[in-house]
């Protein structure tokens, strides 16, 4: 049985105590519910990978409740600096370099010599990192390649039962996950857009290349893989008409005809949308597959700002593999 815990003083007390016990425990961040472990016990970090299915050579995130906390695990750059300054507490992550002296474990980055680390924003989980008082390795908590969680209800959809606890701290204010930046390079490259928009990295940047869908191989970093966020019915991007066999994503003046409406914003607010995409996904889906229907239809989002980040996770979430 998962514990559903406050998200109080007593109920953060009794997360960081279960954590420093090496379990699992859920927590909000601004950008969505994360499943943590204590990041320098592999064992705990391994309770990651079981809970969620998710294939060991897929990198987690490692978080910190201060940039100088994170940078005595890796090395910071100048850039990395600034960003820092700038961005964190926040939905950035950045991937460094780790240190040799690096307490985190080796399975965090599954194996690779960097480490992405960020600071979150929301004050639950910071107030949870300060009291575990030691990084917290957390993937997003929902089973492997599924629609990420902003609610606890989502969590415990997912993994009741699988996790030791969760904080309830209501919705996820973001939405979509961290930016993830690679700085180990000559130059800074973008390996997942996310809750701080390209337009807002500019200025310390300047021009980024994306990196392309991870393959078969292994990612650099979380949430590369081509199927990722994805629900159970088929998901169809672009959508200038619609079948009344289908559920709609709408962004917008939803288009006639759906089975199923979600609307992500009707005055299409890019803030709005991406805090909505993830539970949007979640009802059609969950509704969609009651009353059996073939699909979902997603309205077109543009690609600015946030819409970066929701067309990547829409691209991911619509990948379907089809060799045999």
């Amino acid at each position: 049985m998962t514990e559903r815990l406050a998200a109080d003083a007593a109920g953060i007390a009794r997360a960081a105590a279960l954590l420093c016990a090496s379990e699992t425990v859920a927590f909000p961040t601004e950008t969505v519910y994360g499943l943590g472990a204590d990041a320098t016990d592999a064992g705990a970090v391994a309770a990651i990978f079981a809970a969620k299915g998710r294939p060991r050579f897929n990198p987690l995130i490692a978080h910190y409740a201060s940039a100088a906390a994170a940078f005595a695990d890796v090395v910071a750059t100048p850039l990395a600096e600034r960003l820092a300054q700038a961005f964190w507490p926040g939905p950035l992550t950045l991937v460094l370099p780790r240190r040799a002296t690096s307490v985190v474990a080796d399975l965090v980055s599954a194996g690779l010599s960097t480490l992405a680390v960020r600071v979150p924003a929301h004050p639950v989980a910071l107030a949870l990192l300060a009291a575990a008082a030691h990084p917290v390795a957390a993937p997003s908590a929902n089973r492997s390649g599924r629609v990420s969680p902003t609610t606890a209800a989502h969590v415990l959809a997912e993994l009741e039962g699988r996790i030791a606890a969760v904080i309830d701290a209501g919705e996820c204010p973001v939405g979509v996950e961290s930016t993830v930046l690679d700085l180990t390079g000559a130059r800074p490259r973008l390996l997942r857009p996310g809750g701080i928009s390209l337009e807002a990295l500019a200025p310390f940047l300047g021009a980024l290349d994306a990196a392309p869908l991870a393959d078969a191989g292994q990612p650099l970093a979380p949430g590369m893989l081509k199927s990722h966020y994805a629900p159970t019915l088929p998901l169809r991007l672009g959508a200038r008409e619609v079948a009344g066999d289908e559920a709609l994503l709408a962004f917008g003046p939803p288009l006639p005809g759906a089975a199923l409406v979600f609307q992500l914003s009707a005055t299409r607010n890019l803030e709005e949308a991406a805090a909505r995409l993830y539970a949007g996904l979640r009802t059609l889906d969950a509704e969609g597959g009651r009353r059996g229907l073939a699909g979902i239809a997603a309205m077109t989002i543009p690609e600015i700002g946030l819409g970066c980040a929701l067309n990547d996770r829409l691209a991911r979430a619509a990948y379907r593999d089809t060799k045999d």
